[in-house]
């Protein structure tokens, strides 16, 4: 299996992101490939101050960057020798020996565009979503999509509902996930008419466990194990989890330790346990659902860590055979295809 990585995407790029490659290859199988792209000179360098065995490793040079403030549908249009292009190019279906997956912390909208462009979508998807595992007090779930469809339409919605329903079966393990539409509440007029519409469908589509409306108090709470909303909502969601976690702890741990040093001490090992469970570096990247292979998204703020279990969790996604069941369920539902 090939595994290529944009070294050159996200804040902390380039030398996060060849740490967390170079302990990634622990990880492999013998017979697996981590590709790297971007600056040539800089990774062998790199590879040769470390002293990393190559013999899992191919560099592809590429000379052009994509920058995090750039605007997706331009850049890639325009910057074909980027490493973000040439990664998605090089797993495109059409060329022999393609990437069996790719990742990047880079700029998420050019990431889309360049996936969808050159891996194309699987037969049957109309727009691809990402999929983000969100830890929440009753456990792990799926929120979909956080970012690469603004404005969907219903049978978007609809389909993001099979799509995440499949990845918490296949990735997190839940035999038969509660799949709801996030809304501003649980009434039946509330919400637009494409939510609606969205509600419909799902209602009509067999072999899903759709549990209607939720709101977003109820995401916390496990009242659903797949949520489905919109980019723009589910990437603020996210965010706002993320900067409301990490402030939580930071001011647990500063009023702990006014009170009584001593105690923060021993509760030092607990804290760190809790924080493990809501920290995105643990779950490496959010998969593209949809396209025609397998493309993980790194948050931007990737670390070594982050880049390392991406590794592992493209791994898991290839074996698993997820895209197999999305074109298999989607072919047996024609009302969310058309």
């Amino acid at each position: 299996m090939r595994i290529g990585i944009d070294v050159m995407g996200g804040d902390n790029a380039p030398d996060e992101i060849l740490k967390g490659c170079f302990a990634a290859l622990s990880h492999l199988r013998p017979d697996d490939r981590l590709v790297l792209l971007g600056d040539g000179p800089l990774i062998n360098e790199a590879i040769s101050e470390r002293g990393i065995d190559r013999s899992q490793i191919e560099v592809v040079a590429t000379t052009e960057l994509i920058g995090m403030d750039e605007s997706p549908v331009d850049a890639v249009r325009a910057k074909k020798d980027s490493s973000i292009v040439v990664m998605a190019r090089m797993a495109s279906p059409k060329q022999e020996n393609r990437l069996a997956a790719i990742i990047s912390a880079g700029n998420t909208g050019a990431v889309v565009a360049a996936a969808q462009l050159h891996m194309r979508r699987l037969e049957g998807v109309i727009r691809p979503g990402i999929a983000v595992t969100v830890p929440t007090f009753a456990g792990p779930i799926v929120l979909i999509d956080v970012g690469a469809n603004i404005e969907p339409k219903a049978s978007h919605l609809a389909q993001y509902g099979v799509m995440g329903d499949i990845y918490a079966q296949r990735v997190l393990g839940i035999k038969k996930p509660r799949v709801a539409l996030m809304n501003v509440g649980g009434e039946e007029q509330k919400g637009t008419q494409e939510v609606r519409d969205a509600r419909d469908l799902l209602r009509a589509t067999e072999g899903i466990e759709f549990i209607g409306f939720v709101e977003g108090r109820g995401v916390f709470n496990g009242e659903a194990d797949v949520v489905i909303t919109d980019g723009i909502v589910g990437n603020v969601m996210l965010k706002l989890a993320e900067g409301l976690s990490s402030g939580i702890f930071k001011a647990l741990a500063k009023e702990v330790f006014a009170i009584d040093p001593t105690l923060a001490s021993r509760l030092e090992p607990v804290v760190k346990s809790l924080y493990a469970k809501y920290d995105y570096h643990e779950h490496g990247g959010a998969p593209l659902l949809g396209v025609n292979g397998v493309c993980l998204i790194s948050h931007g703020s990737s670390i070594a860590r982050t880049i390392t279990n991406a590794v592992r969790r493209a791994h898991n996604f290839v074996d698993l055979g997820v895209n197999e069941t999305i074109v298999q369920r989607l072919a047996a539902a024609p009302h969310l295809v058309a």
